[in-house]
């Protein structure tokens, strides 16, 4: 098969790659950092590059003609995932185009958690055999755990136990036994090494990883961090995900990006890879499968069947993470195929499994998952939201990295923009924070109404006619870092707005399923990086949650994180994530006889069903948006 090369700038990387592939499957040969929020569909427009030598025979799609502007055009700006490779090529990556460092939201909520590890270690000083007492040294060593310890009936990992001999003799008979959840010696080593016990928990999501290093002999955290998920450059959801050609690939990225933090962390504090012993892991349904290279294909069919629902306790040697190679790794329960482990621990962080009260949590992401219940009922739905949050579908839309707008508000006279950036720098796009915000504030100011729709009546200079319908001005270009204008289009508006149906239609099904409304909810918890840094009056203001009293909303960070760290250094909390899985009452959302109609209602700010939301009423009113008379002709006209 020919091969050509080419040579990545400003890198100086060089790949050869067989002819015909597309340029964005070459760049992720290569690891280097590029945009695709699709995933090579060629809907996202993000994954633009320069050809600065090389023949390309495509000619321009009609999609690139969409994305690129006429300069981008006359520079040899294409999209990577629309051309192909019949030559050698330069191709230069421009910033613009790159993921850069993200805001990551790391931490979560702190949940009291009795620290009792299944790993434990034992310092070993064995009487040296002799011909009057020729015991095999397993026999002695497990009669010396048995009278000094009281463990019986041990197991021995076989790899471990072809060591043993040398082992136990290297420090004149005094050695550590290694052992898991009183049943198996895994490792043991020469000497004292009782005081090294360390863990690792992580939270893989659809975008980024986080990852925590644990002592496991008092539960602390000793190091944290993230990375963006190295999956992302094969598609920014799930479906991406579950659909590309080689989930071996898929397997093996994931793994190299938790081991990638994993050295960091370690590294942090000087702590010996080998004396990490055991690993949690949370993600949603997908990432889990991924993670244990289990078959996902199914997830994308209907009944989106998991493989496998409980918790499962894995070696090491079959995942291959870099944790000690005879460690284990623990997998959380999913629930359903778009319910995952996450969902398990932002449940077990936020201990709604034994309030009394009524509660209600949100895991926002591309895949939204909603909880409510109490120690009674705990029910659970996931929201197609899909990625408009993160950036995806929106024509300036990014995500939360240097430069992306996080904040905006709308001055109701001038209808002049405050915003600000990440990291104070010149303007980019604009991150899931201020995505929530654009409805919100274009709403009290009254650019757009009800259904959305930008009022191309007012007089303002930043309201105008764009290639996307009227658009709203955000930044001008003399302000921006790339030199172009960043706009609010009416497509983007109905991107915002589909996503955050999604959200709400499971809020409203979950509560008529209970039999609820929001006024009965008591405690609101809003989990996930998303959730950290929104205004959560504007959130409720379009519509993504209930409209109930603002002191009941409770930001509680990654809680899947939390809820992963706790399974890590207790095995009461493992025992009762298997109980809390097999409590959930799933509830599939599309074969709900009114889903069709809540997702319709949900496509108004907030909801169409205007009688529920009082909040929004009043507010409407205050601001004089919206007399009764009107409110009661729009409600009127919806359900005719």
């Amino acid at each position: 098969m020919t091969q050509f090369e080419i040579r990545f700038q400003p890198d100086g990387r060089r790949i050869n790659v067989e002819q015909g592939i597309s340029v964005l499957e070459a760049i992720n040969l290569t690891g280097i950092d590029l945009v695709s929020l699709c995933g090579g569909k060629g809907i996202c427009g993000k994954c633009k590059i320069i050809i600065e030598k090389g023949e390309i025979k495509e000619s321009l799609t009609e999609k690139e003609k969409e994305f690129l502007t006429k300069d981008q055009i006359d520079e040899n700006y294409r999209l990577a995932c629309r051309i192909r490779v019949f030559n050698n090529l330069i191709i230069r990556i421009p910033e613009a185009s790159r993921t850069g460092k993200q805001k990551l939201q790391i931490e979560g909520i702190k949940a009291p958690v009795k620290v009792e590890p299944l790993i434990k270690k034992l310092f070993i000083q064995l009487k040296k055999p002799s011909l009057d007492e020729p015991k095999s040294d397993i026999d002695r060593l497990n009669d010396y755990i048995l009278k000094k310890f009281g463990i019986s009936k041990l197991k021995f990992n076989f790899n471990a136990l072809k060591s043993l001999g040398t082992v136990i003799r290297e420090d004149n008979y005094k050695f550590t036994v290694c052992i898991w959840n009183n049943s198996e010696i895994i490792t043991i080593e020469p000497g004292d090494t009782t005081e090294k016990i360390f863990g690792y928990s992580v939270d893989i999501g659809t975008t980024k990883l986080a990852g925590y290093l644990i002592d496991l002999i008092n539960g602390e955290v000793l190091a944290a961090g993230g990375l963006m998920n190295p999956q992302i450059r094969f598609g920014e959801d799930v479906i991406s995900r579950i659909a590309y050609k080689d989930p071996q690939q898929m397997h093996d990225v994931v793994i190299e990006g938790l081991n990638e933090l994993l050295i960091d962390l370690t590294n942090r504090v000087s702590i010996d890879l080998e004396n990490i012993y055991e690993m949690t892991a949370v993600g949603n349904t997908c990432m889990h499968h991924l993670f244990l290279n289990l078959d996902a294909k199914q997830l994308g069919y209907s009944p989106y069947v998991p493989v496998i629902r409980n918790g499962l306790s894995v070696k090491n040697n079959k995942i291959g993470m870099n944790i000690n190679r005879f460690g284990k790794i623990y997998t959380l329960p999913v629930v359903a195929g778009f319910v995952g482990a996450d969902t398990i621990g932002v449940i077990l962080a936020s201990e709604i499994y034994k309030r009394d009260e009524l509660c209600m949590a949100l895991d926002i992401g591309t895949n939204t998952e909603v909880v409510l219940g109490n120690k009674e009922r705990i029910l659970a739905c996931a929201c197609a939201s899909g990625p408009a949050f993160e950036g995806a579908h929106i024509k300036f839309g990014m995500r939360a990295a240097n430069g992306a707008i996080e904040k905006i508000k709308i001055n109701p006279e001038t209808l002049e923009p405050t915003y600000y950036t990440i990291d104070n720098a010149k303007p980019r796009g604009i991150c899931g924070s201020a995505i929530v915000d654009i409805p919100a504030e274009m709403l009290k100011t009254k650019i757009i109404d009800l259904r959305g729709k930008i009022n191309k009546n007012l007089e303002s200079d930043r309201i105008r006619q764009g290639d996307n319908g009227y658009e709203y001005v955000l930044v001008w270009g003399r302000d921006s870092f790339s030199k172009r204008d960043i706009t609010i289009c009416q497509k983007d508006i109905g991107e915002i707005i589909l996503a955050k149906a999604a959200m709400h239609t499971g809020t409203e099904i979950l509560m008529q399923k209970f039999g609820v409304k929001g006024d009965d909810i008591d405690n609101l918890f809003i989990a996930g990086a998303f959730g950290t840094h929104i205004d959560i009056e504007n959130a409720r203001m379009i519509g993504i949650y209930p409209e109930i009293s603002l002191d009941k909303v409770k930001r509680i960070g990654n809680a899947a994180g939390t809820g992963s760290r706790m399974c890590l250094v207790s095995k009461t909390m493992r025992k009762l994530a298997e109980e809390i899985s097999k409590r959930i009452e799933y509830i599939e959302l599309a074969v709900q006889p009114n889903f069709q109609n809540v997702f319709l209602n949900s496509h108004y700010l907030p909801y169409a069903d205007l009688a529920r939301y009082p909040i929004t009423i009043e507010f409407l009113k205050k601001i004089g948006n919206y007399s009764e008379k009107k409110i009661r002709i729009f409600k009127n006209d919806f359900e005719s």
